[in-house]
């Protein structure tokens, strides 16, 4: 596995590995209209590009295929996280992770912040991260719970 910088090319496989995690992982904490809410099946290309090219994203890719993708803002807030649904518990997120810990770091930022999801809740909690709140998201006229979350980066 290799982590590089988000090229534009990268937006449709990012965008498929999105809408697949989503409706194949995360269904298991959320039920399907909410899923179908996050990640509905007529995303917008362009908002992407904009999105990942306006951030510090980082990509996962093992023989040419991106198993994994996380972005980083320069406030500290980590915004989209994902693995590759065939990608789960092998390690990849913590690699992405600990890509945007170093970049934070080197950017001054002391403390990263994400809202994670039912799901991605106990991966953050194993990196260290803490639950500051529980709170309820609205996306397309469904509410989502999901859990802001919080860490403070040690200066090494």
């Amino acid at each position: 596995m290799r982590l590089r910088i988000y090229e534009i090319a990268d937006t449709e496989e990012i965008m498929k590995l999105f809408y697949d995690t989503v409706h194949q992982v995360n269904i298991h904490d959320y039920p399907e209209e909410q899923v179908d809410a996050w990640a509905p099946a007529n995303m917008d290309i362009d908002v992407w590009i904009k999105g990942l090219g306006s951030k510090f994203t980082y990509v996962a890719e093992e023989q040419g295929k991106i198993i994994g993708f996380g972005e980083l803002e320069p406030n500290g807030h980590i915004d989209r996280f994902y693995c590759h649904k065939d990608f789960q518990r092998k390690g990849i997120g913590k690699k992405i992770l600990e890509q945007l810990e170093t970049k934070a770091k080197f950017l001054g930022i002391e403390k990263l912040f994400t809202e994670a999801s039912i799901t991605a809740k106990p991966f953050f909690e194993s990196q260290n991260f803490v639950v500051v709140k529980q709170q309820e998201v609205e996306r397309r006229g469904q509410n989502l719970i999901n859990f802001v979350m919080e860490k403070y980066l040690a200066d090494y």
